[in-house]
């Protein structure tokens, strides 16, 4: 029982990641704020323009 409940966690980590929900609270921590639908649009809009912000040379 104790796999399967480590792998239940992994997966649920693993998902939580994906889904920017992770990094979301390490956003929040860092910044000592609470969620909001505002700060969800501050975090959204740093990460897009972290991955799409900059075009790329050659």
């Amino acid at each position: 029982m104790s796999r399967i409940r480590k792998t239940g966690n992994l997966l649920w980590a693993l998902l939580r990641e994906l889904a920017d929900q992770s990094a979301y609270e390490r956003y929040l921590k860092e910044r000592r704020t609470r969620p909001s639908p505002e700060e969800w649009r501050r975090f959204s809009d740093a990460r897009a323009a972290a991955r799409f912000g900059q075009p790329r040379c050659c």
